[in-house]
């Protein structure tokens, strides 16, 4: 199996595809080719919550808004799965929930003159992952070709402040619904499930799911990540909440 994920709406994944079909006979199975345009930190959310749910694949990963410049393209081995992606980061934090107790290895992907300057993600992560899965990802790294790296970009998700009363963090996500998923953590609101919160100073329902409250109404709750989110029952909690990705978030008991 080969998944694949990218910015790139339509029709640019089609010429990935083309270009692996060409030399593997591999199942191809789109993740999302709609994540948030050039946002590194978003996709490294989405896939750190979607590809721990897939059986051992080859995973190819295009979010690349240094795509053309100095920037490696990197196979990142976790596990029985390998993550073909830019060095940027958006792999790592998906890697490392791929490989469990693992290590997570990474390697740089030696890159001859690619057709086009803009379009790597047909010209070089789709040859590379078509490589990787003929060659298996236990052996890629045993070819030409590859080079191991110790020093790479990550991502990493800023840490809520917990301490006291007053809890405080930020929205690192927006769903394509609207919830503005969180990083605090979804524990906070274990024992107060039924009551009403103060978030960014309004009183807010907390509940199990968006239908335990009317249409139209806010509330904040625990997302399947685990993470609390502001969210609106049919509604965008995005927009009730004024908040974008990046906004700070505030919970008073």
């Amino acid at each position: 199996m080969i998944t694949l994920s990218s910015d790139f709406g339509s029709p640019y994944p089609a010429a990935m595809k083309g270009v692996v079909l060409q030399s593997r006979d591999a199942q191809l199975v789109d993740v999302a080719h709609d994540f948030p345009r050039q946002d590194v930190r978003a996709a490294a959310f989405w896939l750190r919550e979607v590809l721990p749910y897939f059986p051992p694949a080859v995973h190819l990963v295009v979010v690349d808004p240094g795509v053309g410049t100095e920037r490696e393209a990197v196979v990142v081995r976790a596990g029985r799965h390998a993550v073909v992606a830019p060095d940027n980061g958006v792999a790592i934090p998906a890697a490392r929930e791929l490989a469990g107790d693992g290590d997570v290895e990474v390697f740089a992907i030696d890159v001859e003159d690619p057709a086009s300057s803009t379009f790597h993600g047909r010209d070089v992560f789709a040859p590379a992952a078509a490589d990787v899965h003929e060659r298996g990802v236990e052996a890629f790294h045993e070819y030409p070709g590859y080079e191991r790296r110790d020093d790479y970009e990550t991502v990493e998700f800023p840490d809520p402040d917990l301490a006291g009363d007053v809890l405080r963090g930020e929205v690192l996500v927006v769903d394509g619904f609207g919830n503005a998923v969180t990083n605090l953590p979804g524990r906070v609101l274990e024992d107060r499930m039924g009551e009403f919160v103060r978030v960014n100073g309004n009183a807010v329902a907390a509940r199990r799911t968006y239908a335990d409250v009317d249409p139209g109404q806010w509330l904040v709750t625990v997302g399947s990540h685990g993470n609390v989110e502001l969210a609106v029952n049919r509604g965008r909690g995005d927009d009730a909440f004024g908040v974008d990705p990046g906004s700070p978030v505030e919970l008073r008991w």
